[in-house]
């Protein structure tokens, strides 16, 4: 099971076509070795306790890497690592 869907990462991204789903798609598949390298776990059990929050980090992950100069990105980063260190302490218990 996927972490997102490409509707939902195309709603993250806020974006209404498909013309970058292929750039979208290649993020997607990325993201559970990601998380797994990351956190010890790659979140792909929706049963699992913090699944929801690894799910929206992958959005905030996603928007990082498909938009890496927003203004924003300082403080995306941070809201990030955070997550990712809670996500990291949840998959060791």
């Amino acid at each position: 099971m996927a972490l997102l869907t490409i509707d939902e990462a195309r709603d993250a991204l806020r974006l209404d076509g498909t013309d970058n789903d292929k750039i979208i798609q290649s993020m997607l598949d990325s993201l559970p070795d990601y998380l797994q390298a990351t956190t010890g776990s790659d979140w792909q059990d929706d049963k699992v306790a913090g699944y929801q929050l690894a799910k929206q980090c992958s959005k905030f992950i996603l928007q990082l890497w498909y938009n890496p100069s927003t203004q924003d990105a300082v403080r995306l980063q941070a809201v990030i690592d955070r997550l990712l260190g809670t996500l990291s302490v949840m998959a060791r218990t």
